[in-house]
């Protein structure tokens, strides 16, 4: 046979990026969201000191492990998929029944019901799906300083211009200056008015908690605005003070003005385990009179899968009675924690805010860099902070000390702290 002669070669050009243009949103956000941050300088001077003994006191991780009771509801849950007669694979995407019956009723003493409830993966992830819901074309209200997600998520979702890099803001949110002079409650008549009001209480980073009467006003203007409040109460439990809401549907009318997210990472030690809930009242409806909660159940159905069966068996040995003891005597010792670095802040000279009804100390400069300050810290102390700069430009000239460590831990914290800063 002829032999085949061979096919002339030719050059095929590839192209080094894809043709996908990129969501221009992604290109507004200013540098990296704020723990990796935290994360890749402590690393760096790790590599630089490795021999460096770190303490960290930023982000709010818990360390306790998690307690027998509640413990066994997750192991119990493993057990059960593994025989036939018990073993579960979907459920359904709002949550298990019982889990919602119970945050109902062991959580909110009967003030919403099981239907409001949306169990899933933890308060973080409910921010970002109730933006997906609220979509491009409102505007957003942020406690100034906050906990960075609210604004990010904002970004992301086309709801803002660019940052001004003189303020450190973004165009078209609106920012509620929070700090020691208005008590950590913004002036609310001041403001233009948002779509959607977040607000944190107690607040992160601050560690102030709203009194009822703060929380009376803020549920007053949004009814008076049209506005939905977005209440984050991931520090509830830690809450001490009498009289101060732990909740807010324990204001009259919030039902119909608010959405409140949470979540069990605090409580019980599940941030690597990942279990939340987030609340949307019957009666909360959109201007045309849609209900927000059917909006939500579709961003849940569509979205999401539900939270793991195992992890629900853990979320409802934390509402028996046993798991809620085990979650009470978990708080008290970060609060002891807590406390251990507010007295230590408090000799160095710094005043010093939140640590009585929440994990964070909220410690004041006196008009220092925040930045300049952590660093200092890290190359003096070896303890990992939190500059408050990074929750917001109101948060300049602070920093923010986490009680979630290990007893030893905030006790050697706030030793070096007062050797290398007392006076």
């Amino acid at each position: 046979p002829p032999a085949c002669s061979p096919r002339p070669s030719r050059s095929v050009r590839v192209q080094a990026e894809s043709g996908v243009k990129r969501n221009p949103n992604f290109a507004k956000l200013q540098g990296g969201y704020l723990f990796p941050e935290i994360a890749r300088r402590r690393n760096a001077f790790l590599e630089k000191n490795p021999d460096a003994n770190i303490i960290s006191l930023g982000i709010g991780d818990t360390t306790m492990p998690i307690p027998e009771h509640i413990l066994g509801g997750l192991t119990g849950a493993v057990s059960k998929l593994g025989v036939k007669d018990t073993y579960s694979g979907y459920g359904a995407e709002q949550g298990m029944g019982p889990l919602r019956e119970k945050i109902a009723s062991e959580l909110y003493e009967g003030r919403i019901k099981a239907e409001e409830v949306f169990v899933s993966d933890g308060a973080k992830c409910d921010i970002a799906r109730l933006q997906m819901m609220f979509g491009s074309e409102v505007t957003s209200a942020v406690q100034d300083p906050s906990y960075p997600v609210y604004v990010d998520t904002s970004v992301m979702m086309g709801q803002t211009g660019l940052q001004d890099p003189s303020k450190k803001q973004y165009e078209s949110i609106v920012y509620m200056p929070c700090n020691p002079g208005n008590d950590f409650f913004p002036d609310l008549e001041s403001l233009p008015r948002a779509d959607v009001i977040y607000f944190c209480s107690p607040n992160n980073p601050t560690g102030a908690a709203a009194s009822k009467a703060q929380l009376e006003e803020l549920v007053a203007y949004a009814l008076k605005q049209g506005s939905i409040i977005v209440f984050d109460a991931a520090y509830a439990p830690f809450i001490r003070t009498e009289g101060v809401p732990k909740s807010i549907y324990e204001i009259e009318g919030a039902e119909k003005c608010a959405i409140e997210v949470n979540s069990f990472s605090k409580y019980a030690g599940f941030t690597g385990v990942r279990l939340g809930w987030t609340i949307v009242p019957n009666g909360l409806t959109f201007a045309d009179g849609a209900k927000v909660r059917d909006d939500y159940n579709r961003v849940m159905t569509t979205a999401f899968n539900g939270a793991s069966n195992i992890v629900q068996g853990g979320g409802l040995a934390c509402l028996d009675p046993e798991g809620l003891k085990e979650i009470g005597s978990l708080i008290e010792y970060y609060l002891g924690n807590a406390q251990i670095l507010r007295e230590a802040a408090e000799a160095i000279g710094w005043t010093v805010h939140g640590g009585s009804d929440a994990p964070y100390i909220y410690c004041d400069l006196d008009g220092k860099s925040s930045w300049d300050t952590f660093s200092e810290i890290l190359e003096k102390c070896e303890v990992v902070t939190i500059p408050g700069a990074g929750f917001g430009p109101g948060g300049e000239g602070f920093i923010r000390l986490s009680a979630f460590a290990p007893r030893d831990s905030c006790i050697e914290a706030g030793e070096r702290l007062k050797k290398a800063f007392g006076k």
